[in-house]
């Protein structure tokens, strides 16, 4: 059947010499995987392959058939044109670096509306900000609220959080349990948003070790979570 849906691409893999198989988190149909034939071929498939940058958003006509991995597209357009996410090298790095992430966790073939909202809307706000630095570190806590391992904001005045069980706790319990500056950190961004994220000063030291203590929180919460290949690439851009 013919199905219209937006979607936001979150990997694409060159398949055989001309053909692409690209993978998007669709706003109808949750996660879909598609192959395009030939795109690879000539200048007119090449120019259709642009569009399929990592974490663009389309506008997709699909021949969808249930039973079938791979699904085919039968016209795409731009929904929206970034202005800087892929031209600007620092925005490029956090591109390629919560595409892999997003790759890892969305895994569900099912409709998200409010997931996908997100996703969307946080990606438009990243494109038009000239301050950006902590932008993947709050993208990445708020993706846990659609993911169903959000930190429990019970309790927050205590001075330990367990990564294990998702709360603030009274004394360490146990190798997961975070205080000091990632502590520190974490409750200042459950209370801020993305608008108000350019006042929230921390250096790049601090960045990275509460970076890697999300993508911690994500393992211990998501058995199949791999850290992302591209966090050593990313790390050095930013650093």
């Amino acid at each position: 059947m013919l199905l219209t849906t937006n979607a936001i691409v979150l990997s694409k893999l060159k398949y055989r010499d001309n053909d692409l198989i690209v993978k998007c988190y669709t706003e109808q149909l949750g996660v879909v995987s598609f192959l395009l034939r030939g795109v690879l071929k000539s200048k007119k498939g090449y120019s259709k392959a642009a569009y399929f940058q990592l974490l663009s958003q389309l506008d997709l006509q699909i021949d969808y058939k249930p039973n079938r991995s791979l699904q085919s597209i039968k016209e795409v357009k731009l929904k929206h044109l970034y202005s800087s996410l892929h031209s600007n090298v620092f925005k490029s790095a956090i591109v390629m670096f919560l595409a892999e992430v997003l790759t890892n966790t969305l895994k569900e073939e099912e409709q998200n509306n409010t997931l996908y909202r997100y996703i969307e809307n946080t990606l438009l706000w990243l494109d038009e900000q000239t301050e950006y630095s902590n932008f993947h570190l709050l993208f990445l806590l708020n993706l846990t609220k659609y993911l169903g391992f959000y930190p429990s904001e019970m309790n927050a005045e205590y001075n330990h959080f367990n990564l294990l069980d998702g709360k603030f706790e009274l004394k360490p319990y146990g190798k997961y349990s975070v205080s000091g500056d990632s502590f520190t950190l974490l409750k200042t961004m459950l209370g801020t948003t993305f608008d108000a994220l350019s006042s929230v000063k921390i250096n790049a030291k601090q960045r990275q070790s509460f970076l890697n203590m999300i993508l911690l929180y994500f393992e211990l919460h998501l058995g199949s979570f791999k850290s992302p290949k591209s966090l050593q690439i990313f790390n050095q851009v930013f650093n």
